[in-house]
This record gives structure tokens, sequence and C-alpha cells, in this order.
């Protein structure tokens, strides 16, 4: 092949590179929360390129920090322990005894995976629950059903973030990855606490340029489900009005959205996670995937 032939064919190369510029010149320094979760905590090819999405970051000069859950993975510790799983308004019902169970999944399975994987790049991931540092404190979380208070166990809701442990690891040049789980002051008692929840929260208290939630749909649909359009932007108020329509799986994470950016968060993304590399593509090209949260004050395009 000579030299003309090889210039041509990396030439794209190079023009999606010279397109990320803008993009790296934005995000440069900022902090991005990632809410890792769906099919791209299952699918082994998934998970590999999420990794590498988020150690690109860090290369990148962006300061990544993950937020987890587990359902599907929960959901089979707790069969295997023969602990039956009640869903009482969406919510998981969650025993002592199931409770253990999700710490166990969540702080030694899931996160520990995690941190592998990041770290086959370099010494990158520390790992984290919200119990360390007081990262996130809880409270029971009582929700109420046709005006009646019930009790769904050990499912907490955040009444306090510390940021300093993972302010420091960033500064230490760290990606922190972060379980949600959080200890309650009231009675000492660890609490499980919504994983879209917890990763809006800890993005607001941050002060993150970004939210970014993986899901397993492209994103918010303009009329679903008579229409698979995806809206790709819109603004906190067009978002409020939209909740109540909004399938109940979609529900805490577009919540989450609408929290981070009324509290000084600058976009909450919603994204594809079963397609590789989705969050190189949302952060780093003009298009974008999925669907891009603003505050009022930036208008919807």
């Amino acid at each position: 092949m000579s030299n003309t032939a090889r210039k041509h064919t990396a030439l794209p190369k190079a023009q999606t590179l010279i397109e990320a510029l803008p993009w790296l010149t934005r995000h440069h320094g900022k902090t991005v929360v990632v809410k890792f979760g769906g099919n791209a905590m299952i699918d082994e090819d998934l998970k590999a390129a999420f990794a590498q999405d988020i150690v690109f970051l860090h290369h990148a000069g962006l300061k990544p920090v993950v937020v987890h859950g587990g359902g599907p993975q929960i959901n089979a510790a707790l069969d295997q322990a023969g602990l039956v799983s009640e869903f009482k308004a969406g919510l998981r019902v969650t025993t002592p005894e199931a409770m253990d169970v999700v710490r166990m999944v969540l702080a030694g399975q899931v996160q520990r995976e995690l941190v592998g994987l990041l770290n086959q790049h370099g010494p990158l991931a520390i790992g984290l629950t919200g119990e360390d540092a007081h990262t996130m404190t809880a409270t029971k979380h009582q929700p109420v059903i046709n005006g009646e208070t019930i009790d769904i166990g050990r499912v907490g809701e955040i009444t306090a973030i510390d940021t300093g442990a993972i302010k420091a690891l960033l500064e230490d040049g760290r990606i922190p990855v972060i379980s949600s789980i959080a200890r309650s002051q009231d009675d000492g008692h660890v609490y499980n606490v919504n994983a879209d929840t917890a990763a809006a929260a800890l993005a607001a208290a941050l002060g993150a340029e970004t939210l970014m939630v993986l899901t397993d749909v492209e994103g918010l649909y303009e009329d679903w489900p008579h229409s698979d359009e995806v809206i790709s932007r819109l603004t906190a108020s067009q978002l409020e009005k939209l909740l109540p329509e909004l399938s109940s799986g979609m529900v805490p994470k577009m919540e989450g959205c609408l929290h981070a950016v009324r509290n000084g968060v600058n976009t909450a993304r919603v994204i594809d996670g079963r397609v590789q590399h989705s969050i190189l593509l949302e952060i780093f090209t003009d298009e974008g995937i999925g669907t891009m949260v603003v505050p009022d004050n930036q208008g919807a395009k």
C-alpha cells in the first residue's frame, strides 16, 4: 500500500478525533457522575466497553464517578438464599435478612467486579459504599399507597451527602466506584437506596457537570408506546410535565435527572447502555445519543 493510500484510510480516525476536540475542551477537569445499570451490568462485552469508556474519560481529563445498583444480581442471590422478593409500589420489600444479601452483592460482588475491570487499565478505581465516611446518610423510606403508609423494610431515602472522601479520591487521580447503600443516623440500620436516586443526589452534591444514566432503552420516547421517536433534548419543566405519564422503570431515572439539573448540574442524560461505547458517543460527538435534560434557562432545541 502506498503512503498516499495509507493516509487516506486513516483520515476518518483523524476526523473523529477532531470532532471530539471542542467537547474535550469543554469537559476538561469537570466531574461526571455515571449510573451503571441495566444490560451493561450483565453482558461481558458491554461491561468491558463501559470500563474502557470510564478510563478514557479519566485520561481525557474528566473526573468520572461511578454509582451502581445491582437488581439482577440481587435477584439471583436472593433466589439462591431462598428469600422471596416481594415488590410494593415498584420497590423491593427488603427484610433485614434480604438486606444482608443486598449489601454483600453490591459491595462484595458488583462493585468488586467493576473495580477489577477498571483496574485492568491501571491503579485507578477505588470502591466505596454510601456507608464509608458517611458519604450517604439515609432514613427509612415509607411510601404512601392509597393514602396509607406502608412498611417496605430496609429501603432508604437519602438525607445527607458528604462528598469529602469522593473529592479526596478525585484529587488523587482515582475513579470512585460507589455502591448505593447507606446507614441511618436515626436507628443505625443500613438501607438499600435506589441507585438512580443516589447517582442524582451525588451529582448535585459534587457540583458535577453531567449526570449520565445508563438504561436499556434508547432514551425518553416522545409518545410511547405509539412512537419510538426519542426526545433528544428537553428542559426541566418539560420533563416535569411528562413525569406522570412515564413507565414505572423510567420514573426514578427521570426524577433523578430532574433533581440534578434543578440543583446545579448542567446536563443530565439518559443513554442506551446496550450500545457499546454509548458514553463516549454521548460526550464526545456532535449528535450524541439518548435524551439530554437541561435547566430551564438553557431552553430546549
